[in-house]
């Protein structure tokens, strides 16, 4: 059963972020390759939503890695994925407070 994947305003404005820095950095071939991973993983997510580790501030978000560099937050609900927001890895982690 495949979940039906939505995509937040954060989502899609973090996730224009993220690829455009890589275009900017290292060039349109590999922002591409980004977002053909990216698509890749979404697809996963959405076959199997618990493929990837529960986020330590709510068990229903969960953190997916793209690459090194880059992770996806995503909200588990009933039969849908809610895709939160993309975030760099070399930033400072988000702790509950």
């Amino acid at each position: 059963m495949s979940f039906e994947i939505y995509h937040t305003p954060r989502a899609k404005e973090t996730f224009k972020s993220v690829y455009n820095f890589i275009r900017n950095q290292f060039g349109s071939h590999a922002a591409d390759k980004f977002a053909f991973k990216t698509e890749k993983i979404i697809w996963l997510i959405a076959e199997n939503p618990l493929m990837y580790k529960a986020s330590p501030i709510d068990e229903n978000v969960r953190i997916g890695l793209i690459t090194k560099q880059t992770s996806i937050f995503y909200r588990i609900t009933g039969t849908s994925i809610h895709l939160l927001f993309f975030w760099d890895n070399r930033q400072e982690p988000v702790l509950p407070n």
